[in-house]
């Protein structure tokens, strides 16, 4: 089987259980190689700007995905700077020889809602297939809802996939704990517990570093790159 490769991108502020499930659910369903973690230096679509720096956020990833070997990480766009655009990333892939069909870019339903928003919509989702794995309060139906141009592209998890073919998007129905990184910086600024919603490293760094502690922000997304 040709290799594949997911990429997962974000800001990951801080990276939490969450990224990890969908992670997992999108290698398990569609049998890909390994992960590819990308922070994002500056998404387009966040209000606001990332709390944690460039180098915490990466330090924070390295330390979610320590441990397991189909899991690596990215500094593509760190070290890029500028706005954090998904089709520039995904064209880096290509010049290091992937093919589109090879790579597997995993979002979350909620968004996926967006993603007619994206830089380069639609030209975005010929750069590689899309896995669009389900997350709390959001339907796979109701994320495809707000693209229904889409439909005709679209697969489930189980769908044979041509090696070589046209991209798609594929729908991941799995079970992925409500968390966000929203949230998760709402409790410690409220200094309340959060090791039930990140890796025990992960939240050994943020406590060991102070992160968030005067962080009131009630706003921030943590979805993935240009809805990142």
């Amino acid at each position: 089987m040709m290799r594949r490769l997911g990429v997962l991108g974000g800001t990951f502020d801080p990276v939490h259980f969450g990224h990890l499930d969908a992670a997992g659910a999108a290698r398990s369903a569609l049998t890909l190689t390994e992960i590819l973690f990308v922070p994002s230096f500056d998404p387009p679509h966040r209000p606001v700007e990332p709390r944690a720096t460039a180098f915490h956020r990466f330090a924070m990833a390295a330390l979610a995905t320590n441990g397991c070997p189909a899991y690596r990480l990215s500094d593509v766009e760190l070290v890029r700077q500028g706005r954090s655009y998904t089709v520039d990333t995904l064209r880096s892939l290509h010049a290091e020889g992937w093919r589109p069909w090879q790579l597997f870019f995993i979002i979350g339903a909620d968004a996926f809602e967006e993603i007619a928003t994206w830089h380069e919509f639609p030209a975005v989702l010929d750069a590689a297939h899309f896995v669009v794995v389900a997350r709390p309060g959001t339907t796979l139906d109701h994320a495809l809802a707000r693209t229904p141009d889409l439909q005709g592209r679209t697969r489930r998890a189980g769908d044979s996939i041509d090696d070589g073919g046209p991209t798609g998007v594929f729908l991941v129905e799995a079970e992925t704990r409500d968390v966000s990184s929203t949230i998760i910086r709402q409790r410690l600024a409220a200094r309340q517990p959060i090791d039930h919603l990140v890796p025990p490293a992960v939240a050994r760094h943020i406590a060991a570093h102070h992160l968030y502690q005067l962080d009131n922000d009630l706003h921030g997304s943590d979805t993935n790159n240009d809805g990142a």
